[in-house]
């Protein structure tokens, strides 16, 4: 990471979005280096759920066993399995199998949407996830991820919209917080 780009961003957001939280930066890493491992959870742990303490200042290292998520493990490239009653799961359920949680109107329409999401793999590399204040200069991030209050988010599409004559400096496909912060980024680039 440049240094002296890291730090002339800091001051500006500082500046134009005083108080707003400093972005997370997130890459895949041979060796997570300082960053926390995140150990295996005795259950159900998500990848959202986790990330608050890197949020707070404490660089965290992800690998296929800190998430027992599945569409975590899938969306962060820990596994390309895909639970078997997915398609009712992410629509209106299968009654005495699976609850649904709507996202999409049917089954159906699931089936097609995840013909749009192609497999990623990590490599068996872990996902470290570095607040921006904390980046170093080995560090080389491949997605800067913000959370922020709606103005800040307002100020910051219009920046990405600022040099570019079409409408797409931004966008929102939907899917899970691991999905929207991981998955979709990388696929950007």
């Amino acid at each position: 990471m440049d240094i002296l780009l890291r730090d002339r961003f800091t001051e500006l957001y500082r500046k134009y979005f005083p108080g707003a939280e400093l972005p997370l930066a997130l890459e895949y890493r041979n060796n997570p280096g300082t960053a926390e491992p995140v150990p295996p959870p005795g259950g159900w742990r998500c990848l959202i759920c986790q990330i608050g303490r890197a949020r707070n200042g404490t660089p965290l290292a992800f690998d296929a066993g800190s998430v027992t998520c599945g569409g975590g493990k899938r969306y962060s490239g820990f596994s390309r399995e895909q639970a078997p009653n997915f398609r009712y799961f992410l629509s209106n359920g299968k009654e005495g199998v699976v609850d649904g949680e709507r996202y999409k109107k049917s089954p159906e329409i699931v089936d097609a949407w995840e013909k749009n999401i192609p497999p990623f793999d990590a490599g068996g590399k872990p996902l470290v996830f570095t607040r921006w204040d904390q980046l170093t200069e080995a560090d080389k991030p491949e997605v800067v991820i913000f959370f922020s209050r709606p103005e800040v988010i307002s100020g910051l599409f219009t920046l990405a919209n600022f040099d570019r004559s079409d409408p797409f400096g931004v966008i929102t496909p939907i899917g899970s917080g691991c999905a929207t912060i991981v998955y979709y980024p990388l696929l950007e680039q």
